[in-house]
């Protein structure tokens, strides 16, 4: 009797993990286990592709399928995660939808304080857009000056404060408490302390800064200058010193960059580059040439590398390869594709 009680015993608890374990891997939801494409569209209507990480389903616009006649806006930007939702940034449409990011249903929509925001981060309960206010060639005086971070509460989805950054703002990533944004116009990379709500001292970089990347401490930030060679800042984030990797100008105009296992890749035209963290010197060849006629958007994750060929007038194509640059898939997808949002 004692064995049939103890059998009895072990196979309930072996029973009831196996559950725990199954239910562990449970899908959150259709959107799970893959990753957004952003296609910009025009300045009144974008829309968003999804593709599982298999590769083997795809969905061209999500957001309309899941929303029904709601628009999401135009001129998307840019999607940021934190904790089960998304938020999808519609510049065109002074907009930022809010969405659950494994069901895609909207929750809420915030559409105050916000003047063509661009690109947001979150930290503790609250998000940090960049807003680029107006363009110069809107108002030539102020146009290039009044960019802003708008401070929104996550709790109530709404912009509880602006913080003025007297300057042009691009790309933002957050690392330990201070926001780095890059900016396109002048030659400084910003700093945002969270804690004090306050501008420290820029870091002086070079025009034309664009992507942002953080690796072990150090900032990568590429510079894309028009009709001139690009190149790689390093900034370490401790003591802000920096060092430069030139690109090669027989490359031409370089245009994105991510970061994925200690290795930096980048473009120029439509060809795809890559040296380690640790090197001194980039290189004159590439890894590969893409498919892409326009290249709009690019990421590296997992073993796969994620190119946007854009159109505007008709719709765009992605293209995955694997990182000896063998095409995986390519997927039509909708009109401006710039950039990919990993939901995992």
């Amino acid at each position: 009797m004692k064995f049939s009680k103890l059998l009895l015993i072990a196979l309930s608890i072996s029973l009831f993990v196996s559950c725990s374990s199954d239910d562990d891997d449970t899908s959150k939801g259709a959107y799970d286990n893959g990753f957004f494409i952003l296609n910009e569209g025009s300045q009144s209507l974008g829309t968003i592709s999804f593709s599982s990480n298999d590769l083997n389903s795809f969905t061209k616009n999500v957001y309309e399928k899941e929303n029904g006649t709601d628009a999401v806006g135009g001129y998307l930007q840019n999607i940021f995660f934190s904790g089960d939702r998304a938020y999808i940034i519609a510049g065109g449409s002074n907009v930022i939808n809010v969405v659950n990011r494994y069901t895609f249903k909207l929750i809420a929509k915030i559409d105050s304080g916000l003047v063509a925001p661009r690109y947001g981060v979150v930290k503790d309960g609250k998000a940090y857009v960049i807003n680029a206010g107006e363009y110069s060639y809107q108002n030539p005086a102020t146009g290039d000056t009044d960019d802003y971070i708008a401070v929104i509460n996550l709790s109530n989805n709404t912009v509880e404060s602006k913080v003025a950054l007297n300057s042009t703002a691009n790309r933002v990533i957050e690392e330990n408490g201070k926001l780095y944004i890059t900016d396109a116009y002048n030659d400084k990379l910003l700093i945002y302390n969270i804690a004090s709500k306050a501008l420290e001292t820029p870091v002086t970089i070079g025009f034309d800064g664009d992507s942002i990347e953080e690796e072990d401490g150090v900032l990568f930030i590429l510079r894309r200058p028009y009709g001139g060679a690009g190149e790689i800042v390093k900034v370490k984030i401790s003591d802000k010193s920096i060092s430069r990797i030139a690109l090669p100008a027989s490359i031409g105009q370089a245009g994105f960059m991510d970061i994925e296992d200690d290795k930096v890749y980048y473009t120029a035209s439509n060809s795809v580059y890559s040296f380690s963290t640790n090197a001194t010197t980039a290189p004159t060849t590439a890894l590969f040439a893409s498919d892409a006629s326009y290249v709009y958007g690019f990421a590296v994750k997992d073993n796969h590398i994620y190119i946007a060929d854009a159109k505007f007038t008709a719709d765009s194509k992605a293209f995955i390869y694997n990182l000896s640059g063998v095409l995986q898939k390519e997927l039509t997808t909708g009109a401006g594709s710039n950039g990919f949002y990993f939901n995992d």
